[in-house]
């Protein structure tokens, strides 16, 4: 079975705008198309910025929480990167969910730039390119 990693971008999409590829995404992760990967870092950096105030109209506190159970029932916890990855991405930032998908043996899923230029070099796809090619 696939094993991926989402990327914080990919899951706030998820949770604001559940008509979206991100939200078919993590739908396809809940059932079971692929292993959802989480780590404590994804769901700290997740958790920061849904908590911000920009997205309140989107959702309510009481929501970020729930998004947070719901990905800590439906994915699978592992642990944080103790080394760095094998790749480094110029927005450094970001290395650890390199550093989570390589030890783990997952694609990346993300919508970010700076991961997707990545491609060739890390097993990293667009959410659109994830549904298409992996599952």
């Amino acid at each position: 079975m696939p094993r991926a990693v989402l990327d914080p971008g990919v899951l706030v999409s998820a949770l604001i705008t559940p008509t979206g590829l991100p939200a078919r995404l993590l739908r396809a992760a809940r059932e079971g198309d692929f292993d959802l990967l989480i780590s404590r870092l994804l769901l700290d950096e997740l958790e920061s910025v849904l908590r911000r105030d920009k997205f309140r109209r989107y959702l309510h506190l009481e929501e970020v929480s729930a998004g947070i159970r719901l990905l800590l029932d439906e994915g699978r916890l592992v642990d944080d990167p103790a080394s760095p990855p094998p790749v480094r991405c110029s927005d450094t930032d970001d290395d650890y969910l390199i550093a989570i998908a390589h030890r783990q043996e997952a694609a990346l899923a993300s919508g970010d730039r700076h991961l997707l230029e990545l491609a060739g070099r890390i097993p990293v796809f667009s959410p659109g390119e994830f549904l298409a090619t992996q599952l």
